[in-house]
């Protein structure tokens, strides 16, 4: 079972992800993860502290996942594993929350975002090379900027998941790959 730290967070990013970050309130998070408001001021000082977690939190979770996208894949799999890790970020709505996230105003919350951003951004780093390698491909950009495109690119795709469900976001993503591949030497 998880800790009462946990599921504050949890319901702190289902909160955001359902109503938005200006909208959420201490009590609604204590309610959705059944603790008491106390239990709350006990693990985070305040709101501002607890969206800056929320952020810390979610960014790890984010970046974790990504990392093993393409593990013990072959090959012939990488791209459509990368789509697997995708999708499930598109379902979950984590990369969404952080998005919101970067709009409340506070040094601390927004100190928190940008650290998931350059995380982010070190995971899609990662994640271009490691792809690359596996294809046999050499990048003839750096991927250092192909990673910045990768995170626009899901950034981009959680927005519109949010506004339209119902898209086939899959197609959008088999272009931007082909797109992204045909930057090899």
């Amino acid at each position: 079972m998880a800790s009462a730290q946990d599921r504050i967070l949890e319901a702190a990013a289902h909160r955001i992800a359902t109503a938005g970050a200006a909208a959420v309130s201490l009590q609604d998070v204590a309610e959705a993860a059944g603790v008491s408001k106390a239990l709350i001021h006990y693990h985070f000082r305040d709101k501002a502290e607890l969206l800056t977690r929320v952020a810390d939190w979610l960014a790890a979770e984010v970046v974790e996942r990504e990392s093993r996208a393409l593990d013990d894949v072959p090959p012939t799999q990488a791209v459509d594993a990368l789509w697997r890790w995708l999708d499930g970020e598109l379902a979950r709505g984590d990369v969404r929350v952080l998005l919101d996230l970067a709009t409340v105003p506070g040094e601390g919350v927004r100190a928190a975002v940008r650290d998931a951003a350059q995380a982010r951004r070190a995971a899609a780093a990662r994640t271009v090379h490691r792809l690359f390698g596996a294809l046999s491909l050499t990048p003839r950009v750096p991927a250092t900027l192909m990673a910045d495109v990768l995170v626009a690119f899901v950034d981009g795709m959680a927005l519109d998941a949010a506004l339209a469900p119902e898209r086939n976001h899959r197609v959008a993503f088999d272009v931007f790959w082909l797109a992204v591949l045909s930057l090899a030497e």
